[in-house]
């Protein structure tokens, strides 16, 4: 659960993270806490890595086609040349940058901005996926989603690869990729 800063809080940043497998709604979560600042009139940063082309180049888009504009950038340090004077700076797809996201968080919340990443905790192989173990444990508030499973319909986990690929990054979507809970995954992985 979140909570809003209490009163006298204004220039305490903060780190948020939203977390799961793909297909869990992390991205919709994202966009959902977006429309609350935007209602609130806060000034806002969007980013996303530019190797997420799945829906448009210019915004973040939810499986259910919901959006936002954000700009794609190619290194977490071109976050921090891109803030401006954004009260809230949020990364979608986390786990694709490079190690140096850890700290552009850090000193985001460090300067008093809240920072909201979303990304998948685990990779296709079910081990973690990038810098997200580091900014999980550095978050002040983790929402972890689960999706359900397309085997058996319990909650998911696990992002199961449908394709024969051995590279770790694999964009695609439901011809690619589908949700499962911890035992089907482990199923499929040991045919």
């Amino acid at each position: 659960m979140f909570l809003e800063p209490r009163i006298g809080d204004e220039n305490r940043g903060w780190i948020e993270v939203i977390a799961g497998p793909m297909f869990s709604g992390k991205t919709e979560e994202l966009l959902r806490r977006l429309r609350r600042a935007k209602i609130a009139q806060v000034r806002m940063a969007i980013f996303k890595p530019h190797i997420d082309i799945r829906y448009g180049q210019n915004k973040i888009v939810s499986h259910d086609a919901n959006y936002f504009p954000s700009l794609p950038v190619k290194k977490a340090s071109d976050i921090r040349k891109n803030v401006g004077n954004a009260e809230l700076v949020a990364i979608d797809e986390t786990q694709f940058f490079d190690e140096e996201i850890v700290d552009v968080c850090e000193e985001l919340a460090l300067n008093g901005t809240r920072v909201i990443c979303t990304g998948l905790d685990m990779d296709y192989m079910g081990r973690p996926f990038g810098s997200m173990p580091q900014i999980l444990s550095i978050a002040n508030y983790v929402t972890k989603i689960h999706a359900i499973c397309m085997s058996c319909g319990h909650p998911a986990t696990h992002s199961f690869r449908k394709v024969k690929d051995n590279e770790q990054v694999v964009l695609g979507e439901l011809e690619t990729y589908e949700a499962r809970c911890r035992k089907c995954f482990n199923d499929g992985m040991n045919p």
